[in-house]
């Protein structure tokens, strides 16, 4: 079945197609003229005075419907399942709208789900050691089991062993491809995109059926970071792609994680480099659940719980009913045990450890609020 679009969606599909606009220049052209449609009712000269426009891509955009064909790109996500979600989208991932060059148009395979706002990312060279292999599939599986999505770019080496780790844990993965999203690369991993879909999702900026090329994979990492808390860079060599990734997240004002290895290790030369930066050197989850910091919005789980802050994924249950007795606003401590009805040694018990990791405040005189 044909998707059908509205007609500011298939102007936001057609602007994506047409040959030189970018994340970039499409943000421009849209700031500048309103929406999409806008764009292609535009004047020459008004598209003329637009930074980024040269006599090329203004020959382009006025040739639009010729060099573009919005039908047979619908047909083609229709015949495949793929959705289209622009950023005006309700659906479209929260965490991608707040980046500086969000994608305006994603291509998805699969399903994303509220949850994913909880996401990590996890990148890393594509000529992994067995080190770095383990770790990362490490460290994927708990953060899946902690009920964190895991985001990769389904490359070889690092990318590969955080998917796996991340489905063999039963948990959520993402893959950000720099490719169409039927157009998988490297090709030995179509049953991984495969699983991948099955238990998340894969997602492009591209047109499904557009190869890859040596520029689109840098271009991808914005988003891999984007869709994350977080990224982990696991075995990076000084001059890794993963190294973009970070440089990235640090734009973005996300968590830069890094993985040491052995000193005498070229695989582990940009992690090094990262952690002598300010990067937190990560050994366990808990290192980088300790490190994140409230999410923007709340999220909420499976089971119901609202989530506020990543941490709350691995309470216990009885720290779990002691932090949903804690209000947003200060309370007594007696309000608390109270609501919670747990004893009272039990809830300053756990209130200490809710403290620690930074979920609740003390306010002193007996009080603490919720953070």
């Amino acid at each position: 079945m044909i998707p059908t679009l509205s007609p500011q969606k298939r102007a936001a599909m057609k602007l994506s197609l047409v040959p030189g606009v970018g994340p970039r220049i499409y943000q421009d052209l849209v700031q500048r003229f309103g929406d999409p449609l806008s764009v292609f009712s535009a004047a020459p000269s008004e598209l003329r005075s637009t930074p980024g426009v040269g006599p090329k891509l203004l020959a382009a955009l006025l040739q639009a419907d010729e060099l573009t064909n919005v039908d047979q790109e619908l047909a083609l996500c229709g015949e495949h399942q793929i959705s289209l979600l622009a950023t005006s989208d309700d659906d479209y991932p929260r965490p991608l709208q707040d980046i500086p060059d969000p994608p305006p148009l994603l291509y998805l395979r699969g399903n994303l789900l509220p949850t994913d706002a909880i996401a990590i990312a996890i990148v890393g060279s594509r000529h992994a050691t067995h080190y770095g292999s383990t770790q990362a599939e490490r460290l994927a599986g708990g953060l899946a089991r902690a009920g964190i999505t895991v985001v990769s770019g389904l490359a070889r080496g690092i990318d590969k062993a955080a998917h796996r780790g991340a489905l063999a844990a039963g948990g959520r993965t993402l893959a950000v491809l720099g490719s169409g999203v039927l157009n998988i690369y490297p090709p030995e991993h179509d049953k991984l995109a495969q699983d991948v879909i099955a238990h998340g999702a894969l997602l492009s900026e591209y047109p499904p059926q557009k190869p890859p090329s040596q520029g689109s994979f840098p271009q991808r990492n914005r988003i891999v970071t984007g869709l994350s808390l977080g990224v982990i860079v696991v075995e990076a060599s000084e001059r890794s792609g993963a190294l973009i990734s970070a440089r990235h997240a640090l734009e973005q004002n996300r968590e830069v994680f890094a993985v040491p290895g052995s000193v005498d290790s070229r695989n582990s030369r940009g992690c090094h480099r990262l952690i002598r930066d300010g990067a937190r050197l990560v050994e366990t989850v808990d290192d980088v659940l300790e490190e994140l910091g409230p999410l923007v919005e709340g999220v909420t789980t499976d089971n119901g719980a609202e989530v506020r802050h990543p941490a709350e994924l691995k309470l216990s249950e009885m720290e779990r009913q002691v932090l949903d007795a804690i209000p947003t606003e200060p309370a007594t401590i007696d309000t608390v045990v109270a609501s919670s009805r747990l004893p009272i040694h039990n809830v300053l018990a756990t209130i200490s450890v809710l403290e620690m990791r930074r979920l609740v405040r003390r306010l002193g005189g007996q009080r603490l609020v919720r953070l």
